[in-house]
């Protein structure tokens, strides 16, 4: 069982391989098995199918359950590369979406890794994991205890520990990345005790384990709820799954992961499948498994407006040039934000959020504040909290903190957008080099700085330190200093900053997680 380079595709100083088999076909809601193997040569030249899911727009199913492949992009310069440090890459898509060669840009998929490859000296490695319904339904119990994806992800880890020293690379110098779920799932497998050993280093871009869409916290109701959907609801709950299974094979997918988008609620509460606490997998809380990650090196941030995109869905107003956004347009996010807290939260959380304000705010200021308030709760304090952790739970490994926030490329937002969700990712993969005519030179400094850290830790465990030149010193985040470096392509002495949002991460983290619960305050009344 072998792949030939000379049937893979040549580029740069980059051999990729494309559509390597990691896993089996799995079963419907199974582990991964390994792969049977092959004879002779298997010709690595084409990305294969992503795992079966909806469309973005959910109107039809693509992919296939046969779908648990990865690709690897060797760089390869004078000599046979050997002893390459390996980045392997978790895609983000609220569990629901996405796939190992997602978003084609020009040609090129968004995650294609020879830029970052041959710019930064290293294996690049991405893969493909099971979403949606049969990626992470679960009954909460054996029967169906979900996190599939998850286990996905591990066999795809393990494989590359077990063969990357082939391609080249140093089997025990892997680091994982990811960005947004693929952020959050790097973080879960740093925790789950089933990773010892299988890796070195993790990077969580705008999304972990803590952040409050990243863990369903009552599974069995998803499942109802799909189940009512598709005609499965059955009040014997084995009979029940039979029916699902029943559906799923049969194409009626569609039905089973469309969204209930015209619901009540904010965004937020749309983003349902996610990873469970299993008892195996995750054993435990995410907050309490840091001492499982206490010897991984760990890097994570967030964009400067992650929560914009999803705060534009529930108040819509603050991106329209003449739209008003109202007093009551902030209570009422703020209310779907924190209604599992007592009515008093709404009004304690509007005085944290609008103490700046003065008497008669400027629009762009209340509209600003509405894309602070969704950033702050969905991405930058729950990663302010794993930071913390780690650092606290550290045994010798290295912790450091970023805010990236580059202006945004996307027409037509107001002026005080900065960095999208996601928006990061096409500097790190290097598309100002791949597809020049489409960015200014500024775009290729920043490109350039994120390829240099992120390789030079990979390398090191120190984004500073490596092959790579950085324009200044990061330095780490540690238990009494938090410090942060700002990411755009203007970087010096002054990007390093410290204690990132401070008084709102404490907001969340002590003043609103003290007050009661919606439960506690009913039972308090009655």
């Amino acid at each position: 069982m072998c792949i030939d380079a000379n049937l893979v595709e040549a580029s740069f100083a980059v051999d990729v391989f494309k559509g390597i088999p990691f896993a089996d076909v799995p079963g419907t809601w199974e582990k991964p098995k390994p792969h049977p193997g092959w004879s002779g040569i298997l010709k690595a030249t084409k990305y294969r199918d992503r795992c079966l899911q909806v469309n973005l727009l959910q109107t039809k199913t693509r992919g296939s359950e046969d779908c648990l492949y990865l690709n690897v992009f060797v760089p390869q310069g004078r000599k046979l590369a050997t002893h390459l440090p390996v980045m392997v890459y978790l895609f983000g898509g609220a569990f629901m979406l996405g796939a190992s060669n997602d978003a084609a840009i020009l040609g090129d998929s968004l995650y294609d890794g020879k830029e970052m490859a041959d710019r930064g000296g290293v294996i690049v490695v991405s893969v493909n994991y099971r979403v949606g319904t049969l990626g992470f339904l679960s009954f909460g119990d054996a029967r169906l205890p979900g996190n599939y994806g998850l286990w996905d992800q591990h066999a795809a880890i393990a494989w590359v520990r077990r063969n990357i020293e082939a391609f080249g690379g140093h089997p025990d110098n892997i680091t994982l990345f990811g960005q947004s779920a693929g952020a959050a799932s790097v973080n879960f497998q740093m925790l789950s005790p089933y990773n010892k050993g299988l890796f070195r280093r993790a990077i969580s871009q705008c999304g972990v384990a803590l952040s409050p869409w990243a863990l369903q916290t009552n599974p069995m109701s998803l499942t109802r709820k799909i189940a009512r959907r598709v005609g499965c609801l059955r009040s014997d709950e084995d009979e029940m799954l039979t029916c699902l299974k029943y559906e799923t094979r049969s194409a009626h997918l569609r039905k089973i992961d469309v969204l209930l988008i015209l619901g009540k609620g904010v965004v937020m509460d749309l983003m349902e499948h996610a990873p469970v606490v299993d008892g195996d997998f995750i054993p435990d809380e995410p907050s309490r498994l840091f001492h499982h990650a206490a010897h991984f090196d760990f890097m994570a941030g967030v964009n400067s407006m992650d929560g914009h995109m999803f705060a534009g869905v529930d108040v819509p107003s603050i991106n329209k040039r003449n739209g008003n956004t109202t007093v009551e347009d902030v209570r009422g996010l703020l209310a779907g934000l924190t209604k599992e807290k007592g009515s008093a939260a709404v009004a304690s959380a509007y005085q944290a959020y609008s103490s700046h304000w003065g008497s008669f705010p400027e629009q762009d200021v209340v509209k600003k504040t509405v894309a602070d308030i969704e950033t702050d709760f969905l991405f930058l304090v729950p990663t302010q909290i794993a930071l913390q952790l780690h650092a606290n739970h550290s045994s010798g490994a290295r912790t450091f903190s970023y805010l990236f926030n580059m202006k945004t490329r996307i027409p037509g937002f107001p002026r005080w957008v900065e960095a999208e969700h996601a928006e990061d990712l096409q500097y790190l993969f290097g598309k100002p080099y791949s597809t020049p005519l489409v960015y200014f030179p500024r775009h290729r400094e920043l490109s350039q700085y994120m390829i240099a850290y992120w390789t030079n830790f990979a390398k090191t465990g120190d984004p500073s330190k490596g092959d790579s030149k950085v324009p200044v010193p990061w330095p780490s985040f540690t238990t009494q200093h938090r410090p942060y470096l700002a990411i755009n392509h203007q970087i010096s002495k002054s990007s390093v900053s410290y204690n990132l949002r401070s008084d709102l991460v404490s907001y969340w983290t002590q003043t609103y997680s003290s007050l009661p619960s919606n439960k506690r305050e009913e039972e308090e009344g009655n």
